[in-house]
């Protein structure tokens, strides 16, 4: 029994099943309260690949039944393929995926415990699906809140950025290889071997897939609720971290949805009421009252609320991770950034200054500058974070301007724009604006990168003319960062970012004719402008730990060969579910080798094992992948192996070769 009797009696249902027309049976995990039956209520779904047994418990636990108390069913459904559901899942976002969800929300709408209407949460993978299952209308689904997600799949994505291909698209590929290649909880299924081997045969190494479309075509225009904004009704709130990948979406669902609102914390990727750096936030509180509001027609004062709060974090000494982030809120009551007005910076042969000046410099930087990027998406809690820029500015041509007369609060993304010329025809640029303290330490506070064969789109790259001068304009990642007085920026331009970006096919020099930065700078905040409660949640998973968490990033040079390697390996430990019993374990690798000289001896390696058991069972997959180059051709190798009872059961090896397309 609560203590609060204001808060409703919950129940839990672990394995609640949803059969689909094609007679596909998803897994989901239900919690509502126990008199909904009598007195209904809406529906908050999060739809997921991530595996609602053994995956996202720790969160789950501390959110869904919050919701559940305060008179909401939560549904937390393993997506086709995944987890405990059956079928097979062939690609992230398919049409296959978002059909079933908009089957699932009318099933659930129909529920004699639900009042008919539904919002869907989620972040990453769910944020992203609950937008593009709002582009689809179904009626049930009233609101939305997204959380670190994307409104264009091609270029803020893990995929490519700036027409760059990201390494992150093997990464990440590597990750779901592993992740959709586990069996069901033996527990749940009595044909969970037969799932598995199902699951096996069927996976796709997903890399190949993506890499397959290196321009932004229909394939990518798929998902991208920015090809038609005005399809989503539902009402969005939209929530990132400067931290995480994903924060350019929230100002521009603010600006271009009615009635959306967006939040901006200094976080990685993760939830706002346990996220890191804090300062944390109520999510929970600022989710109720979003979901009270559309799904209840309680008057929560969220239409009230700022359009746009955002953290502006005080510029900080470069570290590989931070706990706590000091800073400010601050609050635009209309729009998000698109009004903040503009300081144009030039490049010029003396730095950084506000007057234009001549402008000639010549970059051409080895091939593993970029050493210094830290993890493209810090998500893992290792450290991930970009550290100290100076190495990396060692091998680009910087301009630095004066020290600053006062504070000063850059609050949304820069504009860079370049004449520059090329000595190749195939040529990428990285940009990242730093903060530069008083003793010389760097701390990057964003960046940009761009394939110049895509500065025309990223629809139809063409090749450079070498020694022609050409102009570039391009955003960097959105920001809301304090230079303090007396510090100074820096504009670092490369032409390599490795290993963030996979490197063009021949090491190019460029030369700098002109260039601006137009560095949005808001009115100093001088105290936070908006408050948010403090973080609270349900009690946290109960589990017992078998082996430990750590994670370890270092860098090593063969003395022999000059390979420079980037050894990333992450043991997210082995728990125990104290409630019902199933194990799981889980240890990712990755390596990432490049010689300074060499953009062709680029090569990179994941290795995933995955561990679950039940009882006498124990389930094992290992999971291989590595991609390397020549000037035409990408080639990739993948192998999958499956153990039970450590003996093998399965295996498949998958290879591929796919032509580079200005790239």
């Amino acid at each position: 029994m609560n203590n609060d009797t204001s808060l409703r009696d919950i129940e839990e249902d672990a394995d609640f099943g949803i059969t689909l027309s094609d007679g596909c049976r998803l897994s989901a995990r239900l919690w509502k309260p126990k008199d909904a039956g009598s007195d209904p209520v809406p529906v908050i779904l999060e739809y997921l690949p991530y595996r609602k047994r053994d995956g996202t418990c720790a969160r789950d636990a501390l959110t869904h039944p919050w919701f559940a108390e305060r008179g909401y069913a939560c549904l937390r459904v393993d997506m086709r393929g995944n987890g405990d559901s059956e079928g097979v899942m062939q690609d992230e976002y398919t049409p296959q995926e978002l059909a079933d969800a908009v089957e699932v929300i009318n099933q659930i709408a129909a529920q004699d415990w639900c009042n008919g209407r539904v919002g869907m949460m989620g972040i990453s993978w769910g944020g992203f699906n609950g937008l593009q299952v709002a582009v689809l209308d179904p009626a049930p689904l009233k609101a939305v809140i997204t959380l670190c997600s994307t409104v264009d799949r091609y270029a803020d994505d893990i995929h490519y950025k700036g027409g760059c291909l990201l390494n992150e698209n093997l990464g990440w590929g590597s990750t779901m290889w592993a992740y959709s290649s586990r069996a069901p909880d033996p527990a749940l299924r009595p044909d969970w071997r037969a799932m598995w081997l199902e699951r096996l045969e069927n996976e796709p190494f997903l890399p190949s897939v993506w890499l397959r479309h290196q321009r932004r075509d229909a394939y990518w225009e798929h998902g991208s609720v920015c090809e038609d904004y005005s399809a989503i009704k539902a009402k969005v709130l939209a929530i990132g971290g400067w931290g995480d990948a994903y924060k350019n979406a929230v100002p521009k669902l603010v600006e271009a949805l009615p009635d959306a609102k967006g939040i901006v914390g200094p976080w990685v990727h993760k939830y706002p009421h346990f996220a890191v750096p804090e300062p944390r936030i109520g999510f929970l509180q600022e989710a109720l009252r979003w979901w009270d509001h559309w799904l209840k027609d309680i008057d929560t004062g969220v239409t009230q609320d700022p359009d746009y709060r955002a953290y502006i974090m005080d510029g900080a000494r470069p570290q590989r991770w931070y706990s706590e982030r000091p800073g400010r809120w601050a609050a635009e009551e209309y729009g998000a950034t698109t009004h903040i007005p503009h300081r144009s910076l030039h490049l010029t042969n003396n730095g950084l200054s506000d007057g234009a000046g001549a402008l000639r410099a010549e970059v051409s930087s080895p091939q593993d500058c970029g050493a210094e990027s830290g993890e493209y998406c810090a998500i893992w809690l290792g450290p991930e974070m970009p550290g100290d820029q100076r190495r990396d500015d060692t091998h680009s041509a910087t301009f630095d301007s004066a020290p600053a007369e006062d504070d000063t609060d850059i609050f949304g993304a820069p504009r860079i724009t370049l004449r520059l010329s090329s000595d190749q025809p195939q040529t990428q640029i990285a940009v990242r604006l730093n903060h530069v303290h008083p003793d010389g330490a760097t701390t990057r506070i964003t960046y940009g990168v761009m394939n110049l064969s895509h500065r025309d789109g990223h629809a139809n790259p063409s090749h450079l003319t070498p020694g022609e001068p050409l102009r570039v304009v391009f955003h960097l990642d959105h920001i809301a960062y304090r230079l303090p007085k007396g510090h100074q920026l820096r504009v670092s331009v490369s032409t390599n970012y490795w290993p963030l970006i996979w490197p063009a096919p021949q090491a190019a020099r460029i030369t700098l004719h002109s260039g601006t930065m137009n560095l949005p700078v808001r009115r100093k905040a001088r105290r936070d402008e908006y408050r948010f409660e403090p973080p609270t949640a349900a009690p946290p998973w109960e589990v017992e730990t078998l082996r430990e968490a750590k994670s370890v990033r270092r860098r090593e040079t063969d003395m022999t060969t000059g390979v420079v390697s980037l050894i990333i390996e992450d043991d997210f430990g082995k728990l125990r579910d104290k409630q019902h019993g199933l194990i799981a374990g889980s240890v990712a690798r990755e390596r990432w080798d490049i010689h300074p000289d060499d953009p062709l001896s680029a090569c990179g390696t994941c290795h995933w094992t995955e561990e679950i058991e039940r009882d006498n069972i124990r389930l094992r997959t290992e999971a291989h992948s590595k991609m390397w180059c020549d000037a035409d051709t990408f080639f990739l190798s993948a192998r999958i192996e499956a153990y039970e009872n450590d003996e093998c059961i399965y295996a498949r090896d998958v290879s591929d070769q796919i032509p580079r397309d200005h790239i």
